[in-house]
């Protein structure tokens, strides 16, 4: 009886981490399968950034609830080969998502960091993130007066956390270098 106490014991945590993990594949996905590609082919941190703000913009997009004006409605034309359909999912799913977006771009701002701390991508990534996570609050702060439900609540209070980590972090870089101006050639007389 005391041989298969443990057994009985390591059967059952088993099955609450097989379980667990069939419930966090179901879970939603912060990016759509294009968004997830254009990651995966945006090597260079700044343009991967750039992917992850776009993500981000085009779900506050849809939460305005406006519609694109004649612009945007040209640009998501051109751009839906690539990018697909704008995100559905109702306003906590899609305030999650940004949350999410903006912890993953986090932690490849980290992840680049850790193996090359003086690679010079990482304050300009950094400054893109941080001014892509004031605009993106600012845009919201309407929706997030209008918050209703605790699932909503709970994903603006992440966004709010991730974008005042990246906004924190951002402050604490050096004012960027000036820009190198071009050798001049000299002028033919």
């Amino acid at each position: 009886m005391i041989v298969r106490t443990p057994f009985l014991l390591l059967t059952a945590v088993l099955i609450f981490s097989c379980c667990s993990l069939a419930s966090a594949f179901q879970a939603r996905e912060h990016l759509t399968e294009q968004e997830i590609e254009l990651v995966k082919d945006a090597q260079i941190l700044d343009k991967r950034i750039d992917v992850f703000i776009k993500a981000a913009d085009r779900r506050v997009l849809v939460l305005s609830g406006t519609g694109p004006d004649a612009a945007t409605a040209k640009q998501l034309k051109k751009d839906s080969d690539s990018w697909g359909e704008l995100p559905t999912g109702s306003r906590a799913e899609l305030i999650a998502d940004i949350a999410g977006i903006l912890d993953e771009a986090i932690t490849n701002i980290d992840d680049v960091s850790s193996r090359d701390e003086k690679n010079p991508l990482i304050p300009k990534a950094l400054r893109k993130l941080a001014a892509a996570a004031t605009r993106i609050v600012e845009q919201l702060k309407p929706a997030e007066a209008q918050a209703k439900g605790e699932a909503e609540l709970s994903s603006f209070d992440q966004l709010a956390d991730n974008a005042d980590a990246i906004i924190q972090a951002a402050s604490k870089l050096p004012p960027p270098a000036p820009e190198k101006k071009g050798k001049t050639k000299p002028e033919k007389q």
